[in-house]
């Protein structure tokens, strides 16, 4: 079993944008990070995937939180809802009176 080093998201951006800049080969880059070319090409493919982030608004990411977070109030109170009518049913067949 291999030892698994683990980078900072820092580095790892570093590492990337070094390897985008093509002012050095992967070989240099390597040797001068000490990881290996491959490493440095998975991560420039995922800098390059996940760069679209970068510009999106905060707003529309909290917009999506608050979506999320209505959605769980709804699923609650329909919750609560049907267990309020069924304790209310249960109350009624049980013949007591309501006050």
């Amino acid at each position: 079993m291999g030892r698994k080093s683990i980078y900072s998201p820092e580095f790892k951006s570093k590492v990337a944008l070094e390897a985008l800049k093509e002012q050095k080969t992967l070989s240099e880059l390597a040797k001068e990070f000490s990881i290996s070319p491959e490493k440095i090409k998975q991560w420039k493919s995922e800098f390059i995937r996940n760069s679209s982030k970068v510009f999106q608004s905060e707003s529309n990411t909290d917009e999506h939180k608050l979506q999320a977070k209505v959605q769980r109030l709804e699923s609650k109170v329909g919750q609560l809802t049907m267990e309020v009518d069924f304790f209310a049913d249960a109350y009624e067949k049980a013949g007591l009176k309501k006050k």
